[in-house]
C-alpha cells in the first residue's frame, strides 16, 4: 500500500477493526509440501565488506544510544505524523534524524514540481539498459532534491505471473532477468544520488484481492515450490542486494502460510542469510501483525508504525515503538536483536552518504496548501510551512520522453503502412487520447480511468506537472486532424482511401486501495480487454475506414482477436504507461521521425484461457484463501513454449521501420566453471562486528518519559511511563519472561547457508562464464535507421534430471541508431547462475548435466524469432539454425 490508502483506506479499516473483536484465524489448509520453515536466529548484519565502513560508524552512533533511541529508529511516528508517507522515530541527541519514506516508483509521489516517468513496464519494454540506468538517476536527483531519504521501488515483485495483476505495471516485465536488469539499474541511478532505494515486495504479491490481513480474515498465502522461488521469484531481489541495495520491502500476503513480514523462513534464511543482505527489512504500510515475533523473524522496520487488526490505527496504537521498549525491557526480545535492527538502520544512512549535507523534506504528502498542520493525523497539530515548492524536475523530461518513446511497441505495420504522411487527413477517435477533462490530476492517485491512460493507479502513481497528450501533439505535427473525442463511434463522413483513423484504446488496473469502474485492483472485472467498449471502438472505425491505426494504453496484456486481423487494421502500437510525455513521443514514430525499438515485456495471448488456471485471481472470503504457485516455472512466454500454445504476439517482439540482420556471432569462455557441478565453496562468513555490541539489559530509566514532555496525541512514541518501564524491568532482570518462542527458535548464529554470501549469494554465481558477441547490422533499404535489440535465451540441456523451460531470457543488448547499411557489435554475457537451476536437495546451483552436456544459447528478435545459435560445449555459433520453438 505504501500509504497509498490515504483516508478513504483508512475509513476503511477503522470500520473493519470496530466490526470484530479479533481477527478470524479460519483458513483453507495449505496443500502439503508447501512450508515455511523456522530459521532463526536473524542474521546479523556487517559481514560484508562493501558496508564495513557504515557498520563501523554505525555501531559507534547506536551503542551510544538509549533503549528507546534504538527502538525510535526502527518504526515510523504514524499514519499521517509526517511530512512523507513514512516517518521514522529519531535520535536528535546521538546526531541521527528523522528519515523521510516516500513512494513511488515512478516520480515522488503526491507533491508538485517533480517528473512524472514512464512506468516501469514501459521502462521494461525499452529494453535499454542505459535508459533504465538514466531514468533512475533522474529519480534519485529528484527524491533528494525533495528531501526523501527512500525511494520506495523499484518494484521487481509482483513479476507479473498474474495477467490480470493489479500492480504488473509498477514492475518491469514478465520475466526475472528483465526485473532484474531494470531494478538493478534502478537502483544504481537512484543510490549513486545518496538516496536509499527500496526494493519491493518481497515476495509472492501478485494480485492485489484479499492481500491483507484484516480482522475478517487473514491475507492469502502464496504457496511457492523451492525452486520456483529461487529461479523466477527470489531472483530480481538477488539481483538487487548483488546491485547494493538499501532496503527492501516485505509484501502483504503470507509465503507458504506464514506473513511475509514475520516469514523467517524467507528473512532470515533466504535474504539475510543467503543473500547476505545487510540492509533494512521493512513492512509494507499496514502489514505488520505482530511485536516480538516479526522482529525475531528479521523485519527491522515497521512501517507507518500504527498497528490494526484488533486495534484501530491513528490512536497511537502500535505493535513496535513503546512495545517494543517494553518487549526488551521485560526479556522478551534479545537485545542484540535490537542492536541489530537499529544499526542496519544507521548503516544504511551512512552508506548512501545520508550524513553529509542531506537536505530535510520540503514537501507534504498531505497537503498541496503552502502551511498546514505538521502532524495531520493528530487531532491537534501545531502548523506551519509544510510546502516550499521546490522544482526538482530540471531536465528530466527528456530522460522521460525517451524512455516512453523507447517503450512504444509496434506489434503490427502491415504493408509498412506506417510511418504516416503528416498531410495525410487524420480522424482520432477515443478519450484515451487527450488529457482528462477534468484535470490530469483530478483523480486521487489516478483512481479513474478517464481520459490517457499515462500510469496505473494507486501508490505507484504520481502528480503531473503537465501531460503531453497524444492529440495536442498530432495538432501540431499534422495538417489535417479531426478528433471525437469519444469511446463510442459517431457518426462521420464518407472517409475517402487516404483517409487515416487512428483509435485510442485503454486498459487499466492499480492497488487494491481503490475500485475503478468495478475492478479491486487487479483487473477482476474487465479482465484482458480494452476498457469502455474499446474493441467495439476499433471495430467500428475499421468498417467505416480502410486505414485504421491502434494504439493501445496498457498496464499489460489484452486480447486482441475482435479485431486485430481485420483488413482494415494495418498498424497497431502499444505505448503502454508514458507518463507526462505521452505526446511526442508516439507522433514521433506515427510520422517517421525515428523508428519504433520497444519489445513486449510480456506475452499477449489469443485468448485468455491460453493461460494455465493457477494463474487466475483466487479469492475464498473470510477464509486465507490459498494460491498454489502449481505452474511451477512456467509463467508467461515459458509456459506458451512449454505447452505449444502460440501466442498472438510473444514475449520479446517488436517491430522496426528498419530491417536488421545478426551476424558474425561468436562465443568465448571467460571463467573456466571446472567440472563440477556445483560452483566453488563459497566464501566464510566473516563475524558480525554487531556482535562487540553490549547485551546487558537496559536499565528502566533509558526508557522514560522526559519530564515535562508534551506529547501529540496519537503520534507514537518509544518511551513508557515509569512505572510500566519500571515493571518489565523488574520481569527481564528476574529472567520470568513468559513470552512463547516459536518453534525452532535459537539465539546461536549460523555460519549461513552452503549457496550463500555476500551481496545476493555465493560470488562464484556472478563469475561471467560466457561472452557471446554478434554483428546487427540495419539491411533496410528505406531512409529509416532504427536502434535493435539482440535477445539471449538460454536452452539448458535435457536428461538431466531437471526439468526446465523450453528457453529463459538471460541477457539482452540494444544498439543506438543504425542507418541504413550500418552495423554495430553487441555482447551478450552470461554468469554461471545464468546457466543454473536451483537444486532442491542440494540446496544449490547447479549446472545441469555438467560438463558433457550442452547448453545452447539463442541469439534473436524475440522469444519466438530466434535463428542463431551458439553451444557451450563445442564454442561454436551457427545462423539459420532451427528455433526449438
Amino acid at each position: 500500500m505504501e500509504a497509498s490508502s490515504g483516508l478513504r483506506c483508512l475509513s476503511l479499516l477503522l470500520l473493519a477493526a470496530s466490526s470484530s473483536a479479533s481477527v478470524i484465524q479460519r483458513r483453507d489448509p495449505v496443500p502439503a509440501g508447501y512450508v515455511a520453515a523456522p530459521y532463526y536466529p536473524a542474521p546479523y548484519g556487517g559481514w560484508d565488506d562493501t558496508w564495513s565502513e557504515s557498520y563501523s560508524k554505525a555501531i559507534e552512533m547506536v551503542s551510544k544510544m538509549t533503549l528507546a533511541e534504538k527502538v525510535n529508529i526502527t518504526a515510523g511516528t504514524g499514519m499521517f505524523m509526517g511530512p512523507c508517507v513514512g516517518n521514522t522515530g529519531s535520535a536528535p541527541r546521538v546526531g541521527f534524524p528523522q528519515l523521510c519514506l516516500q513512494d513511488g516508483p515512478l516520480g515522488v509521489r503526491t507533491t508538485d514540481n517533480i517528473t512524472a516517468f514512464p512506468a516501469g513496464i514501459s521502462t521494461g519494454a525499452t529494453f535499454n539498459k542505459d535508459l533504465m540506468y538514466q531514468r533512475g538517476v533522474a529519480m534519485g536527483e529528484e527524491f533528494r532534491g525533495k528531501g526523501a531519504n527512500f525511494y520506495l521501488g523499484p518494484s521487481v515483485g509482483a513479476l507479473g505471473r498474474k495477467p490480470r495483476g493489479g500492480r504488473n505495471w509498477e514492475g518491469f516485465g514478465a520475466d526475472p532477468v528483465l526485473q532484474a536488469v531494470a531494478g538493478a539499474a534502478t537502483i544504481k541511478g537512484v543510490q549513486e544520488q545518496g538516496v536509499i532505494a527500496t526494493i519491493k515486495h518481497a515476495i509472492g504479491n501478485e494480485q492485489e484481492l484479499y492481500r491483507m490481513y484484516n480482522p475478517f480474515q487473514q491475507a492469502y498465502s502464496a504457496n511457492i515450490d523451492d525452486r520456483s522461488l529461487h529461479e523466477l521469484y527470489l531472483w530480481p531481489f538477488a539481483e538487487g542486494i548483488h546491485a547494493g541495495v538499501g532496503s527492501l520491502m516485505t509484501a502483504y500476503n503470507a509465503v507458504n502460510g506464514s506473513a511475509v513480514s514475520q516469514n523467517s523462513y524467507l528473512i532470515n534464511n533466504l535474504l539475510k542469510d543467503e543473500l547476505g543482505f545487510q540492509g533494512i527489512v521493512m513492512t509494507d504500510w499496514l502489514a505488520q501483525i505482530s511485536g516480538v515475533g516479526s522482529a525475531l523473524a528479521g523485519l527491522d522496520m515497521s512501517m507507518p508504525g500504527d498497528t490494526i487488526g484488533n486495534q484501530i490505527p491513528l490512536l497511537g496504537l502500535s505493535n513496535w515503538q513503546y512495545e517494543l521498549t517494553r518487549s526488551v525491557l521485560n526479556g522478551s526480545l534479545p537485545v542484540d536483536r535490537l542492536n541489530d535492527m537499529a544499526t542496519r538502520v544507521v548503516a544504511a544512512w551512512y552508506q548512501m552518504g545520508q550524513d553529509k549535507d542531506y537536505p530535510p523534506p520540503n514537501f507534504s504528502s498531505n497537503t498541496a496548501d503552502r502551511e498546514g498542520p505538521l502532524y495531520p493525523g493528530a487531532l491537534f497539530s501545531p502548523t506551519g510551512v509544510v510546502n516550499q515548492y521546490v522544482n526538482v524536475q530540471a531536465d528530466h523530461w527528456k530522460v522521460a520522453k525517451a524512455v516512453a518513446q523507447e517503450a512504444v511497441t509496434l506489434l503490427k505495420n502491415n504493408g509498412s503502412f506506417l510511418p504516416l504522411s503528416t498531410s495525410s487527413p487524420l480522424f482520432v477517435f477515443g478519450t484515451d487520447a487527450q488529457t482528462d477533462p477534468k484535470g490530469a490530476n483530478s483523480c486521487t492517485d489516478k483512481s479513474c480511468n478517464r481520459g490517457l491512460l499515462g500510469m496505473g493507479w494507486g501508490s505507484g502513481s504520481a502528480n503531473y506537472p503537465y501531460l503531453d497528450d497524444p492529440i495536442s501533439s498530432l495538432r501540431r505535427k499534422a495538417a489535417n486532424v479531426t478528433y471525437y473525442a469519444t469511446d463510442s463511434f459517431p457518426s462521420v463522413a464518407a472517409p475517402t482511401s487516404d483517409d487515416v483513423a487512428i483509435v485510442f484504446i485503454s486498459s487499466d488496473s492499480g492497488e487494491n486501495s481503490y475500485t475503478v469502474e468495478n475492478n479491486h485492483g487487479d483487473r477482476d472485472s474487465s479482465g484482458l480487454v480494452a476498457w469502455h467498449n474499446g474493441d467495439k471502438l476499433v471495430q467500428d472505425a475499421a468498417a467505416k475506414y480502410s486505414n485504421v491505426v491502434v494504439v493501445v494504453h496498457t498496464v499489460g496484456p489484452i486480447v486482441m482477436e475482435p479485431w486485430v486481423n481485420l483488413p482494415s487494421v494495418k498498424a497497431v502500437l502499444v505505448a503502454h504507461l508514458p507518463g507526462q510525455e505521452a505526446g511526442d513521443s508516439l507522433t514521433e514514430i506515427l510520422f517517421g521521425e525515428t523508428s519504433p525499438s520497444g519489445h513486449l515485456p510480456y506475452t499477449i495471448p489469443v485468448s485468455e484461457d491460453d493461460y494455465p488456471a493457477s494463474v487466475g485471481l483466487v479469492a475464498t472470503p473470510l477464509s486465507q484463501t490459498q494460491d498454489t504457485y502449481s505452474e511451477g516455472l512456467y509463467v508467461d512466454y515459458r509456459h506458451f513454449q512449454q505447452a505449444g500454445i502460440a501466442p498472438r504476439f510473444a514475449f520479446g517482439h517488436g517491430l522496426s521501420y528498419a530491417s536488421f540482420a545478426l551476424s558474425n556471432a561468436s562465443i568465448t569462455r571467460i571463467t573456466d566453471l571446472g567440472t563440477s557441478p556445483l560452483p566453488p565453496a563459497r566464501p566464510a562468513k566473516p563475524a558480525s562486528p554487531v556482535a562487540s555490541m553490549n547485551t546487558t539489559l537496559p536499565a528502566a530509566a533509558e526508557a522514560y518519559y522526559p519530564e515535562g514532555f508534551d506529547r501529540i496525541w496519537r503520534y507514537l512514541y518509544s518511551w513508557l511511563p515509569s512505572n510500566e518501564a519500571d515493571d518489565a524491568h523488574k520481569i527481564g532482570a528476574a529472567g520470568t519472561s513468559k513470552y512463547p518462542y516459536p518453534e525452532g527458535y535459537s539465539t546461536e548464529q549460523k555460519p549461513g547457508p552452503a549457496a550463500g554470501g555476500p551481496r545476493g549469494g555465493n560470488p562464484a554465481l556472478w563469475d561471467e562464464a560466457l561472452r557471446i558477441s554478434a554483428t546487427v547490422t540495419n539491411t533496410g533499404s528505406t531512409p529509416h535507421g532504427g536502434k535493435a535489440v539482440a535477445q539471449a535465451y538460454v536452452q539448458l540441456p535435457s536428461g538431466t534430471g531437471y526439468e526446465s523451460p523450453v528457453l529463459q531470457l538471460r541477457d539482452f543488448a540494444k544498439t543506438g541508431t543504425l542507418a541504413p547499411g550500418e552495423s554495430a557489435v553487441v555482447q551478450i554475457s552470461l554468469t554461471r547462475k545464468d546457466l543454473s537451476v536451483w537444486d532442491v536437495v542440494a540446496q544449490n546451483w547447479v549446472l545441469p548435466g555438467w560438463p558433457e552436456a550442452r547448453t545452447a544459447v539463442w541469439l534473436g528478435w524475440a522469444s519466438d524469432d530466434l535463428a542463431t545459435v551458439c553451444y557451450s560445449d563445442t564454442l561454436t555459433c551457427e545462423d539459420g539454425a532451427a528455433s526449438p520453438v
